[in-house]
């Protein structure tokens, strides 16, 4: 879709992406997806995380997020703080510099609206604020599309998530707990709609290959410390969980079953490694994994599939493999509930391994059936996906060519 002057309209991507998570950059994906099909004339750019990756993997330009590069390490010294604080008003400026460019600028997917992981206020809450303010001032259109939420105890990063959402033009959510938290925190969610998250839009990759061996179950794993109320209790809550999923992985082998070790962020190499020492089997293998589609494809080659990570769930869903999903948080049992297995979760902070191989063995005696039911849950996430991206285009584009022709008058 083009303005009527013939000049293309400027889509912005806005994210932590390319900076090593899958699921997000997953989601940019399945944007891109969208705008090829739908507005094959658009312009798009990104103001992210890895702008470097983002630019060679998918071939669009991009700006750092970030003024200040060491935004995400702890700082320390009186220089680095300086520089920190000094950071946060650049942003300001570069941010609404970015969205002044574009007619209108989308957030695509992930957990943005949500603290379930460790999360300081004055980092992505307060960019997303910064972008959701410009977009408001700007009169740029702002669409928070599919995007995960949930309420946040911390005051400051509670008031910026809730003041990005209210200035955001256009919101939907990937699952209803989402929205419900939105409301709980004081945003109007009339208007909101609710879809799958947005790589289930995503083209299943064609297993060209031979498939896994006989046996073989993909084990996600995770850097899993908590969430962003339990700082206090990350190390104790960590050590639990690697302990519980190296005694499971280790059960396995002792069954003799095959096991591949998945990751969904480059953050969770450490935790792979611990568990390829402890465990010191030639059965146990770790994927080495770049993208969503390669993900999908391991989880394509197993009979089954035990993950924590939100994403590293979603590809073994779409590929219809049976899997148990470790939770720890309401999205992952709304994701499990909505794809028809619902009884398959585990407490990613209590992992009990006996318990664990126990619903395991319930699992792949179910597995049938509950191949057959992903089939009818993923047809269904797909027809809603379109209805999605078409109330998108109906709601948010015709605004963007308005402002894109407000820009352009003499």
């Amino acid at each position: 879709m083009t303005p009527t002057d013939g000049s293309p309209v400027r889509v912005g991507v806005f994210g932590l992406l390319g900076s090593g998570n899958l699921g997000n950059d997953g989601s940019l994906e399945a944007v891109l997806g969208y705008l090829r099909a739908a507005h094959p004339d658009a312009v798009v750019d990104a103001l992210c995380g890895g702008p470097e990756v983002v630019t060679s993997r998918y071939g669009i330009p991009a700006t750092r997020l970030h003024w200040y590069r060491g935004e995400y390490r702890t700082a320390s010294r009186a220089g680095a703080l300086a520089a920190k604080g000094l950071g946060k008003l650049v942003d300001a400026f570069r941010t609404a510099a970015w969205v002044r460019r574009h007619d209108v600028v989308i957030v695509p997917g992930m957990g943005v609206l949500e603290a379930t992981l460790p999360l300081r206020p004055w980092g992505f809450p307060y960019a997303l604020f910064l972008l959701c303010a410009s977009g408001r001032l700007l009169r740029t259109p702002v669409a928070l599309v599919g995007v995960g939420a949930a309420t946040i105890g911390n005051r400051s990063t509670r008031a910026l998530v809730r003041w990005s959402a209210r200035l955001a033009t256009y919101r939907s959510y990937r699952d209803a707990p989402s929205r419900d938290a939105m409301r709980a925190m004081g945003v109007d969610t009339t208007d909101d709609a609710v879809c799958p998250d947005l790589a289930f839009s995503l083209p299943t990759p064609r297993t060209s290959g031979p498939a896994g061996p006989p046996g073989l179950v993909c084990v996600g794993v995770m850097a899993f410390h908590g969430s962003d109320d339990d700082r206090a209790r990350a190390e104790e809550i960590h050590r639990r969980y690697l302990d519980g999923t190296t005694r499971f992985v280790r059960a396995l082998v002792a069954d003799g079953r095959p096991v591949r070790l998945l990751t969904g962020d480059a953050c969770d190499a450490p935790v792979v490694a611990a568990i390829l020492d402890a465990v010191d089997s030639p059965l146990v293998t770790a994927a080495e994994t770049s993208s969503l589609a390669d993900l999908m494809a391991e989880t394509a080659a197993a009979d089954s599939v035990v993950a924590i990570r939100y994403h590293n769930l979603i590809c073994a869903l779409k590929v219809g493999t049976p899997t148990l999903a470790l939770s720890y948080a309401t999205k992952s049992d709304a994701l499990m509930a909505r794809m028809g297995l619902g009884a398959y979760r585990h407490p990613a902070r209590d992992v009990d391994a006996d318990r664990l191989l126990a619903q395991f063995r319930a699992l792949e005696k179910d597995a049938a059936e509950l191949r057959r039911t992903l089939v009818e849950r993923n047809l269904t996430a797909a027809r809603q996906l379109d209805h999605q991206f078409a109330a998108l285009t109906t709601a948010v584009f015709p605004a963007a060519h308005h402002a894109h022709a407000l820009r352009e008058a003499p």
